[in-house]
């Protein structure tokens, strides 16, 4: 293209008008320019380095495509050093030296430049440049898109960093920008990175996604403030806060992150208020070092997409969640490491694969007024010197609601505990804790489990209609001393006092399914004399009489065909040794594929019981475990987690649910594949110790078996356990019903077969446990509905109408 030429327009008032005219370079006509003067550049090609020293208005001519390019061979194509005015230029920088704009004082206004070029930036602020650059595009691949320098600042009103070789926008030196409604993606380095004493930055309603790297990148002592940003779509962090790095992020949205959403250390502070965290390969919040701390207020942490905790804080960080939801994530919050600390106030953690509340290594979490529903395990206090509180909390629907082991001594107050599958309080290996105002409801195995003579202290506790029993002691440690109970009681018995003073045991357990290890029988609570023999084992039911419960469970058709098939085939093999015969050598180790709540877990225990009742195993109990039981945070833990999970397992099942996520795909430096190699080495030299059941979903558990070349070939099948359909769904409820002496009224059977089958399958549904989550809500609303009668009957006491539904979420 051409070079054109240059239009000079005089605007003041002066009769001297010599400047007014047409010019054949820019530099001319800027040297012929006064302040106040309109430059109007015709269309072409202009190979020039411009200097804007002057306070003018620089116009690339309209109506022509491309029209004006800025091009020169090498230098700073625009450097702009006064007040002035530069409008709809298309800049090429070819030096990768320097910068393609640089603004170095004044308070230009950049409108509409299209930059493409592979310089050292696009547009370069530093010094007391102080420019509003708007609806400008920075295409720079070859290094950074904007550079805010030495001091300098600045206005970016709706830009876009289209690429950039290095960082989208770069702040060092003291620089401070704000971006308003900025686009910045496909930089190879991070969208936002400031760094270094004075150095802030503040963006408003801007996106930065596709990057190679960090979101945002804060360091070394610099500061920013984020309103209304969206940062998604990158391969590192979303955001990244190092050495003394301060940040505010208010009603922003971080998510599709492979690694950490947010990640702190060496004394960062993090203030995020009503943002969003979701879809992160590792953790929302990762908290590292003493003195780095995050205060989170209203935000919605949800969809770890990874095997890790939402809330990492560790070495002595602090984290502090106020009014937050933490849901369908692995594990909610980790607090590892002495001096490390987690504040979290009215705040909600729910669907949490593993463990909603995790405290080791001496750490402590503070938790008032909080909800947990739908956990594996609601809090777990694991060892010496970790504690904290858990004050007006509610765990629903946990299999577990807080345990207590290796020394940890939590206090726990005014905490209510609803529909554990396993127990509402669990203490074990020397745990302690201090229960006070405590309640355990409709726990499927104990209310208080406390063993090996932990020193626990009971006040003023409540269980209700708990199966197995609302409290568990075990006898007094070697020293005599044990749980301390006072002013506890129970809907199956009187006041508790404490286990110590009682003369007369208890009534035999029916069960000896128990939770982390073999839950002991009930027994005496009175100490024992050393020389008094040993526990006996549980009473083992006929393998008929367990059968028949197999037989009772609402659907599982292809499962009890399976189940009884390998019975019949021990059985057989058990006679024809009694006969002098070879007996075919069986396999007992069972793969259990399928939905959560299709009752693979009621399955293991009742196929451990089957075992025990043929003399296969010893005892038959029930082990459950997850990831979380046998991978352990540092070197060398692993294999020792899961050998005392396997030893506890002895005599009976080990079930490792969700098996495969001790197999993440991306298992690079994860210590899973550890706990599969040592799992594979006891399962051949205990063969006849232990029987070991996998289970989760189908696809991912054919990944876990391919994984180890050994695995495979240690389970004889695999079984799959398929969802319920709305029948099975509605006998499920019914036996409910009639359970707890309610009864369907007429039109409820026919209205609960629609709910179910109009019902979202989608990868939240529980199967079995949405039919009993159902019964409860119908229950509840029943209730509400039945407070206001002023003297109910009974069958205004029992009947449950189509009314009493919840709705279809």
């Amino acid at each position: 293209m051409a070079q054109g030429t240059v239009q000079v327009t005089h605007t003041g008032t002066s009769r001297w008008r010599r400047r007014t005219g047409e010019y054949a370079s820019l530099t001319a006509a800027l040297e012929a320019a006064a302040d106040g003067d309109i430059l109007t550049v015709a269309p072409g090609t202009y190979r020039e380095n411009l200097v804007v020293d002057r306070a003018v208005t620089l116009l690339g001519q309209e109506g022509a495509a491309g029209s004006v390019r800025i091009a020169p061979p090498e230098g700073v194509p625009l450097a702009v050093r006064a007040s002035a005015q530069v409008q709809g230029l298309h800049i090429e920088g070819q030096d990768a030296a320097v910068p393609a704009v640089l603004v170095e004082d004044g308070t230009p206004e950049l409108t509409g430049l299209r930059i493409v070029t592979r310089s050292a930036a696009g547009i370069e602020v530093r010094g007391g440049g102080r420019p509003t650059v708007r609806a400008c595009t920075v295409d720079n691949p070859a290094g950074v898109g904007i550079a805010v320098v030495d001091g300098g600042g600045g206005i970016f009103e709706e830009c876009e960093v289209i690429a950039a070789g290095q960082s989208g926008v770069a702040v060092r030196g003291g620089g401070r920008p704000r971006l308003d409604r900025c686009r910045v993606h496909h930089a190879a380095g991070a969208g936002l990175s400031v760094t270094g004493d004075h150095s802030s930055l503040e963006a408003l309603g801007c996106e930065i996604y596709e990057i190679n790297g960090s979101g945002v990148q804060i360091a070394s002592r610099a500061a920013a403030v984020l309103t209304d940003c969206a940062v998604h779509r990158v391969t590192g962090n979303g955001v990244t806060l190092d050495t003394d790095a301060v940040l505010t992020l208010a009603d922003c949205r971080v998510h599709d992150v492979p690694e950490n959403a947010v990640d702190l250390r060496s004394r960062s502070v993090l203030t995020l208020t009503r943002s969003e965290v979701a879809r992160f390969g590792r953790n929302g919040l990762s908290v590292w070092d003493p003195g780095t701390r995050v205060d989170a207020h209203r935000c919605e942490i949800h969809d770890g997409t990874g095997d890790y905790p939402a809330v990492w804080v560790s070495d002595g960080a602090t984290a502090v969640l106020e009014g937050c939801r933490v849901h369908d994530v692995p594990d909610a919050l980790c607090v590892l490491d002495r001096g490390s600390r987690a504040d979290v106030v009215d705040s909600d953690l729910s669907q949490v694969r593993n463990i909603a509340v995790s405290v080791s290594g001496g750490a402590t979490a503070e938790l008032d007024d909080c909800r947990i529903s739908g956990a594996g395990r609601g809090a777990w206090f694991r060892d010496h010197g970790s504690g904290g509180t858990l004050a007006n909390c509610t765990i629903d629907a946990a299999q577990t609601g807080v345990i207590v082991t290796k020394g940890a001594d939590p206090l726990i107050e005014r905490t209510t505990v609803t529909s554990p599958t396993e127990a509402g309080f669990y203490v074990s290996a020397g745990g302690r804790g201090t229960f006070q105002g405590c309640r355990v409801t409709g726990s499927e195995g104990y209310g208080f489990h406390i063993i090996d003579g932990c020193r626990s202290t009971l006040r003023k506790c409540r269980t209700e209609r708990c199966a197995r029993g609302g409290f568990e002691f075990a006898q007094a440690g070697a020293d005599g001393e044990g749980a301390v109970v006072e002013e506890c009681s129970s809907d199956e018995s009187t006041q508790l006092g404490s286990p110590a003073a009682a003369t007369a045991p208890p009534a035999p357990a029916t069960q000896t399914a128990g939770l982390l290890g073999g839950v002991p029988s009930t027994r005496s609570t009175t100490p024992a004399a050393p020389e008094a023999a040993p526990e006996p084992a549980p009473e083992t039911r006929p393998a008929d009489t367990v059968l028949a419960d197999l037989d009772a469970l609402v659907g599982l058709a292809s499962v009890k065909r399976e189940v009884r098939a390998l019975t019949d085939m021990i059985e057989v093999g058990r006679r024809r040794q009694e006969a002098g015969l070879k007996a075919a050598s069986v396999r007992r180790h069972l793969v259990f594929t399928g939905s959560p709540g299709t009752g693979k877990t009621t399955v293991a225990r009742l196929y451990g019981e089957i075992l025990a009742a043929l003399g296969v195993l010893d005892r038959g109990h029930l082990v459950e475990v997850s990831r979380v039981d046998l991978v352990g945070e540092h070197i060398g833990s692993t294999a020792i987690r899961t050998q005392e999970a396997f030893d506890r397992a002895r005599g009976g099942v080990l079930f490792i649910d969700e098996a495969y996520a001790l197999s993440p795909e991306d298992s690079g430096r994860d210590f899973g594949r550890e706990a599969i190699d040592t799992l594979v080495k006891l399962m051949e030299d205990h063969r006849e110790a232990v029987v070991v059941i996998v289970a989760g979903y189908t696809t991912e558990m054919e990944r876990f078996l391919s994984v180890n070349p050994g695995v495979a070939s240690r389970f004889s099948r695999t079984i799959t356990f398929s969802d319920y359909d709305p029948d099975e769904l509605l006998r499920i409820v019914e036996q409910q019903a009639d359970e707890h002496e309610y009864r369907l009224g007429p039109g409820t059977g026919e209205a609960l077969h629609k709910y179910f089958t109009a019902l979202p399958k989608g990868p939240a549904f529980g199967n079995g446990r949405t039919a009993r989550q159902t019964f409860e809500a119908m229950v509840e609303r029943h209730a509400g509905r039945v407070a206001q009668l002023s003297a109910p009957g009974t069958e205004e006491l029992t009947l449950l109408y189509p009314e009493d539904l919840p709705a279809l979420p």
